[in-house]
């Protein structure tokens, strides 16, 4: 065992890990880790590692090699499939925090695309082709978010500026100031939502949460944004009810992913598609970096870390 405190982190060499978090404290030892399965020699050694972002499970092959790790940092708010693989004893971290931003930005940005038919003209763009259709703004409708954490908050604030008519926020525990219902009182206040936003955490108890009796609850013209997790909603169900044209939606995870290129979704004029880049922006590095320096900070002062999941 080294007397310094190997921390693996996700910069390929240490003058770019220093910049990236305004120096390195004292006393840790940094090695590289930016490739899932390509782990550094000192395997045994490390107690603190980010892991390389979207390569969570591929980059716990070797988990019980790391026989001194006692946190492990994930890039991603998601941690639904590491959690069953961390080795017992080690404290796994979210990467909370890191793509509030980025992930709203880009709910919005769906909504807006289906809503002003923006992906028509994209490809009506290709074609040389001139020909105007008719839209539905963000302003007067019904809003919903499903999942008021960090991301659904996020989502709210961008939605300051366009007038929306209502907004209910919907959430596992109900709370005040501002209001949140309870997840259990979805199914009566969807007749009343036009556009609903879903940033709920895949759970079991959120898995298959919009199943084809809640989307049928949905008024005609409904739009649904889901960026959260694809096995939230029933992809058959949607896929029923946006094929008929009674629903819409702007989808940046779906079930399965990555689709298929044979899935049936693909061919629906009312869905967008988007390749799960919620996180996909320059919003992603500074606000990552920010939270691996705090917390790389919290580990070698020995205090309590943020974002602790497990």
């Amino acid at each position: 065992m080294t007397s310094e405190r190997v921390v693996w982190l996700p910069y390929p060499d240490l003058e770019t890990a220093e910049a990236a978090l305004g120096g390195l404290p004292e006393g840790v030892r940094f090695e590289p880790w930016v490739k899932a399965t390509e782990l550094p020699d000192s395997v045994a050694d490390v107690e603190f590692a980010v892991v390389p972002y979207m390569t969570s499970t591929e980059a716990l092959d070797r988990a019980e090699e790391m026989t001194s790790l006692k946190v492990l940092q994930l890039q991603s708010a998601g941690f639904e499939n590491v959690l069953p693989r961390v080795p017992e004893g080690v404290t796994l971290c979210n990467g909370g925090g890191i793509h509030d931003t980025s992930t709203a930005e880009l709910a919005i940005a769906l909504a807006l695309a289906s809503g002003r038919r923006l992906d028509r003209f994209a490809r009506q763009q290709a074609d040389r082709e001139w020909a105007p259709a008719w839209g539905r703004s963000l302003a007067d409708q019904h809003v919903g978010i499903l999942g008021y954490g960090r991301i659904g908050q996020a989502i709210e604030a961008r939605l300051a500026g366009f007038e929306v008519a209502s907004l209910t926020r919907f959430a596992r525990r109900p709370r005040t100031e501002p209001e949140v219902l309870a997840v259990d009182e979805l199914a009566d206040r969807l007749p009343g939502i036009t556009v609903l936003f879903v940033i709920t955490p895949l759970t079991d108890q959120t898995e298959g949460l919009l199943d084809a009796a809640k989307l049928a609850r949905l008024p005609d013209d409904a739009l649904v944004v889901n960026v959260s997790r694809g096995k939230v909603v029933d992809t058959d169900a949607l896929l029923a009810e946006t094929s008929s044209g009674r629903l819409s939606a702007a989808l940046d995870v779906v079930d399965p992913e990555p689709l298929p290129a044979d899935h049936p979704l693909w061919d629906v004029p009312n869905v967008v598609i988007a390749p799960h880049v919620g996180g996909y922006s320059s919003a992603f590095e500074p606000r990552r970096d920010r939270l691996v320096a705090a917390q790389l900070r919290r580990f070698a002062a020995g205090e309590p870390l943020e974002n602790v999941v497990n």
